[in-house]
């Protein structure tokens, strides 16, 4: 198959795209025939090495942990998925950006959604999902998304929308128009937040959700004026200091299918801000890499 790997950690430039063994699923597992795949943080924060010492991979690896695709091959246990099925879902730390991927959580893609929408769906969803699940019910509360231009932050807006919350998201002012496409009602993150939105929610912020990890999580805590009432899915150096919640990612199938679910209601559309092609692949680390990405990055096989 093709795929886009590196033998070193390094730069985009460690990126080639060049014939790879076939991935087979094992117990539990599906594989599928890509069509897109999603360029997450994570990716290159693996592919640089920085996150080595908790994160190593077997080089060399390939990148990608979500992807979009049809079923091919199911392995031993696996029930209720068919051969041709379009699902989309995440595999492990690496793998997905390549002709076939393991998946090890899946759900059927929403007819709603066009490939590169799905295939930037599973990894934003499920964090967003641990987020805010963390958080309790949201229903009539006011909630405060900080980064919500982000995939995982655009995420968390739309999904705690649906599930009844007043939602203000923060993101630099070229993105409020997005944040208000989004649902949320849009304020400018940095100094002074706690200033302005008292202009916006008079009575206050109920929950805090940081996807950002932007170094403001104690003013998010003075904000919402007790530290349970915030989760972040982004700064875990910080979070145990403050006495923060950090809430993990986990391959949970439930997440992604309650993200289908709205998604088919048309209450959860990923926002995609460009695909590249295969061939593209560094370019595409490189864009993700520079930081103010609105939605998600999406390579198209």
């Amino acid at each position: 198959m093709r795929a886009a790997r590196y033998h070193r950690y390094g730069d985009p430039t460690a990126l080639t795209v060049e014939e790879a063994p076939d991935p087979a699923p094992g117990p539990g597992e599906i594989r599928i025939r890509v069509t897109a795949a999603s360029v997450n943080p994570v990716d290159w924060k693996v592919r640089s090495g920085a996150v080595r010492d908790f994160l190593p991979v077997d080089l060399p690896a390939i990148p990608g942990r979500d992807a979009v695709g049809l079923v091919d091959r199911i392995g031993e246990g696996v029930q209720g998925v068919g051969l041709g099925d379009r699902v989309f879902g995440l595999g492990g730390v690496t793998g997905a950006t390549a002709e076939l991927a393991v998946l090890s959580a899946w759900a059927p893609a929403p007819e709603a959604w066009s490939d590169e929408e799905a295939a930037g769906a599973a990894l934003a969803a499920v964090t967003a999902l641990s987020g805010l699940k963390a958080l309790g019910p949201l229903s009539g509360r006011t909630l405060l998304v900080e980064g919500a231009a982000g995939g995982v932050g655009g995420a968390a807006v739309e999904l705690a929308v649906a599930a009844g919350a007043t939602v203000v998201g923060t993101a630099g002012a070229h993105n409020h128009a997005f944040l208000r496409a989004l649902g949320a009602v849009p304020m400018t993150y940095g100094a002074g937040l706690a200033e302005r939105l008292a202009d916006v929610a008079p009575q206050g912020i109920d929950l805090v959700l940081d996807t950002a990890a932007s170094g403001s999580l104690g003013e998010l805590v003075e904000i919402a004026g007790d530290p349970s009432r915030v989760v972040t899915v982004a700064d875990h150096l910080n979070a145990g200091r403050l006495g923060v919640r950090a809430a993990d990612v986990v391959n949970d199938p439930t997440y992604l299918a309650e993200a289908a679910a709205l998604g088919a209601q048309g209450r959860y559309t990923p926002r995609v801000e460009r695909t590249y092609p295969l061939a593209e692949i560094a370019e595409a680390h490189a864009h993700s890499e520079g930081g103010h990405v609105r939605g998600k990055i999406v390579v198209v096989l």
